[in-house]
């Protein structure tokens, strides 16, 4: 069969977007140059120039770089990617290669720690207006709609206490008023959510989570139309040069291959989790979004395949019980990365949303007794006795 002819996605996912050399490698080939050479200068001028294909300098673009691009583009639905160093270069990337002085940006507020210091301290340096809504009710979005309003930006489900974003109705809102809607979807993966179907201009990634998924290196991506990357996004990022290593390029394209098995597996566990703790003496209450208590249950079924690898919940107690049931864990991992192969607890409060205001944190729910929760790939058993031990123990 012709790779061409592949139908499903997950085939495509391992044997398209190749690179292959001369040595026929069963695995892809992993290109660690900075630049490449030319046959000739006039070979050089017409690649520079564009009137012919070929690689040029990896800040531009490089063979192992250009394969996990493809591959980002077939697992998300969408049609273009472009690698970035980080989840963090692909957030402020995506804002700032299309933003200048004078314009205005609408953002929900839960937002995680890092992508509010950007849209609250940092793009606002430029004279970029910035409004933060109550991303779950639609009224707030149109209500902060300015003539210079540009973006809309949102997570969904946001960081660490999954308030959900109704895509498509922010989707509508925004093209009927020449807005671009940038979503981060992180938490979730492409493997469980496509903003892309219901209408969202561009999503970023970090490929440091469920990409990667067994915390060995950094990465982002921004997944657009072909048009936007080539005449926005590109030029941006090419000059700027928050590029991803090739290196790091070929360890997120390997990481794709086995995305869906881990992440399936891995939203199962939590699942069973969720039942777990939310039946536990010793906890208060449980944020995950497939739960059918969660008051966005029937958004989140629409949205999302799954609700996801990723849970938090609030300990019946203070800051120093909190503490105490995570200093109590055995084998589970304190560590403020998520979408792991292992299962990782933190304390949202004084790691990833340290940077927010008390008042900030106050109005997303991030309160002194929430832990977040990335199950693994462990056995549900083992993962379940470990948080029953340390929550007794407490």
């Amino acid at each position: 069969m012709l790779k061409n002819d592949l139908k499903g996605k997950n085939s495509k996912l391992i044997r398209e977007a190749l690179h292959k050399t001369q040595f026929r490698e069963q695995s892809e080939s992993l290109f660690l140059t900075s630049g490449f050479v030319y046959q000739t200068a006039e070979q050089a001028e017409a690649i520079f120039k564009g009137d012919e294909t070929g690689f040029q300098y990896t800040r531009y673009a490089n063979p192992t770089i250009d394969t996990f691009e493809k591959r980002m583009a077939v697992i998300d639905g969408s049609e273009s990617c472009f690698a970035t160093a980080s989840g963090m270069a692909a957030v402020f990337a995506s804002l700032m290669c299309q933003l200048q002085a004078g314009n205005h940006v609408v953002s929900a507020t839960a937002l995680f720690g890092s992508c509010r210091e950007v849209i609250k301290n940092i793009i606002t340096r430029y004279g970029i207006e910035v409004s933060f809504v109550d991303g779950k009710n639609i009224e707030s979005w149109k209500k902060e709609i300015k003539s210079n309003t540009k973006i809309f930006f949102f997570e969904t489900p946001s960081n660490p206490c999954f308030e959900l974003v109704d895509i498509e109705a922010v989707c509508k809102l925004a093209k009927a008023n020449n807005i671009k809607v940038i979503v981060d979807n992180i938490l979730v993966s492409p493997v469980l959510q496509s903003p892309s179907k219901f209408g969202t201009d561009i999503i970023v990634y970090s490929g440091t989570k469920h990409i990667d998924g067994q915390g060995r290196t950094m990465g982002g991506a921004i997944l657009c139309s072909t048009k936007f990357r080539e005449e926005i996004l590109k030029p941006f990022l090419r000059h700027t040069g928050p590029c991803i290593s090739p290196f790091n390029a070929w360890v997120l394209s390997k990481g794709l291959e086995t995305i869906h098995l881990r992440v399936v597996e891995q939203s199962k566990n939590a699942e069973k989790i969720v039942k777990f703790l939310a039946e536990h003496n010793k906890v208060e209450s449980v944020n995950y979004p497939f739960r059918k208590s969660h008051p966005q249950y029937e958004l989140a079924q629409k949205q999302q395949k799954m609700g996801g690898n990723v849970l938090s919940f609030y300990i019946k107690g203070n800051k120093k019980k909190t503490f105490n049931f995570i200093n109590k864990l055995k084998m589970i991992d304190i560590c403020n990365n998520l979408g792991d192969t292992k299962s990782l607890v933190v304390h949202p409060a004084t790691t990833t949303h340290r940077i927010l205001t008390d008042e900030e944190r106050n109005d997303q729910n991030i309160f002194d007794n929430l832990v977040r929760l990335s199950v693994g790939l462990e056995d549900f058993e083992d993962i379940k006795n470990d948080l029953d031990q340390a929550l007794i123990a407490i």
